[in-house]
Order: C-alpha cells, then structure tokens, then sequence
C-alpha cells in the first residue's frame, strides 16, 4: 500500500532524521519541505525572523502540489505543519495525507537545534515555533510519537502505526 506521510513538529524535533528513516522503510521518495521554501522565505529565517502566515503560503501549496503529483504512488514529506490551518491546506490537495507528529520538550529541541550544523533555522526561532504550534486534534487521526525516543524507534513505532 502507498502512503502519503507528512512527518511534522517544531524544528529540531527529528523530521530530517526520521522522515528519511520512514521512507526507507516504506520503499517510498522522501523529500524535506525545506527544499520546497522560496529564497525569501530562506533569508527571513536566516536573519532569525519567524516567517508569517503570508511567507508560509506559497510554501505550503508547492508542498500539497508535491503530494497531489504522488497520490497513489506515496511519499514522506517533512515539514512543521504548526498550524491546523496549514494541514487543512495539505489535505485539500492530498486528502489521504497521513501525519506522525514528532513531539518533545522545548528544552530538548532546542537543545537538539543548537547542535545541528549548516541549517538555516536558528536555535532562537525554536520557542516562536512552540508558541505557534496547534498540536494535531484527534479527530486529524496524527501518529503521535515522543522525541525521546531513539530515530529508529520512532521510525519503527510510525511504521507500525501507518500500517495498522
């Protein structure tokens, strides 16, 4: 069965990580939503400004348009998703979207965010990212999954979970 799976939290929560480890898994394409953000977008978070409901829209829609393109073939897709509004978004081009919710504590993101090297979102975007955050309402059906745990661990738990 294919999967159209949108690995989502704050950054610093595991997306790349874990994402990559799900389509593996899955024999699926995975791609990282932030390839999909415009250079605009980019320099923003750069210059440490958290991007607006306006600079995440054209983002979102080439993401549902991404996922429209794989509908019945399948793919995992990382990306924030903080808002329910920007997962309605998703799932009007991709009505079978499936969400793992990557979640943790704000101290380990952002410790976690700290460490990565060579990425454009700073460490001091992670709290404006939890204040933004809505977590998925259980009737969105998100796998809900602790950080804590180890990449393979949360990989292997969404997989069970996705096929369940």
């Amino acid at each position: 069965m294919s999967h159209l799976v949108l690995v989502m939290g704050v950054s610093g929560a595991g997306k790349s990580t874990v994402g990559p480890l799900i389509a593996e898994r899955l024999g699926l394409r995975f791609d990282d939503a932030d390839s999909f953000h415009p250079p605009a977008n980019v320099a923003k978070m750069s210059r440490g400004e958290p991007l607006d409901d306006a600079d995440r829209a054209p983002w979102l829609d080439a993401i549902g348009a991404h996922l429209a393109a794989h509908e019945g073939i399948g793919c995992v897709v990382t990306c924030s998703a903080l808002k329910r509004a920007y997962r309605d978004r998703l799932r009007v081009p991709a009505p079978g979207l499936r969400l793992v919710f990557l979640q943790g504590d704000l101290a380990l993101v952002a410790a976690r965010q700290a460490a990565r090297q060579g990425h454009f979102m700073p460490a001091s975007l992670v709290a404006s990212q939890f204040a933004t955050l809505e977590p998925p309402a259980p009737e969105e059906g998100a796998i809900l999954l602790d950080v804590a745990a180890t990449p393979q661990a949360l990989a292997e738990a969404a997989i069970a979970a996705l096929r369940a």
